[in-house]
């Protein structure tokens, strides 16, 4: 199931590594290659949750996020929520899958296709580590983003609404590659911050972990994840 206790120490922190996956083989296969050496250097009690929507319906990564957290406490007291995107494989062995005591950590703060720098100040996208106090605190996230971007500024403004504050990882330290299997986008397009469709203000606290609604389909281990299946 993806699950790893270090075999010769108690580890001090257990972390829940939660991606929301759409039939994204190879980058998969790639962040599995990566991820299960880097944790387990790091010494973490950890498993490795996929969640995944059924259907062919547009993609809705911050409502599949909030299932996995859901079910990722049902089986272990996380210290740790780690959000990650599957594309994305950390550089740096000293950037730790733990959270930060008082605030939510963006732990993507320098990926390889922004150049190493943060595209906006409020960005909260790629990988991110929160306690579960904080995620409830904050109403984890909404449910009613459909199809792709937008969803993180709608989060970072969350945890400000929740009277919290963003503690980012060192530029140095939170180092990301992107994996782009994409040949023909050689050229990039110069990135954009995605609309707002959303009055987050008024909606945070009726649009969250308090009105999320799904079916479990299945949940089946696997040697190097849990995949969870929703409706």
């Amino acid at each position: 199931g993806g699950h790893y206790r270090p075999p010769h120490c108690f580890a001090r922190y257990k972390s829940a590594i939660l991606v929301a996956y759409r039939s994204q083989e190879k980058y998969l296969r790639h962040l599995l290659y990566y991820i299960h050496p880097f944790l387990q250097r790091q010494q973490l009690t950890y498993t490795i949750y996929l969640i995944q929507q059924v259907g062919t319906g547009s993609f809705n990564r911050a409502k599949l996020l909030n299932v996995g957290v859901r079910e990722a406490m049902k089986d272990e007291e996380w210290d740790c929520l780690v959000l990650h995107d599957v594309d994305l494989v950390p550089e740096n062995d000293y950037n730790l899958y733990i959270c930060d005591e008082y605030y939510p950590k963006h732990m993507a703060s320098a990926m390889d296709k922004f150049q190493y720098t943060l595209p906006y100040k409020s960005f909260f996208g790629g990988v991110s580590a929160l306690t579960p106090e904080h995620y409830m605190k904050m109403n984890g996230f909404p449910n009613t983003y459909w199809g792709d971007g937008g969803e993180n500024d709608d989060i970072a403004t969350r945890i400000h609404l929740a009277g919290m504050k963003i503690v980012r990882t060192s530029p140095q330290l939170g180092r990301y590659r992107v994996m782009d299997y994409n040949e023909e986008t050689e050229i990039q397009e110069p990135w954009k911050r995605p609309p707002s469709r959303h009055n987050t203000r008024k909606t945070w606290k009726a649009d969250g972990m308090n009105t999320l609604q799904f079916r479990l389909l299945s949940r089946t281990k696997h040697p190097l994840y849990t995949k969870i299946t929703v409706d």
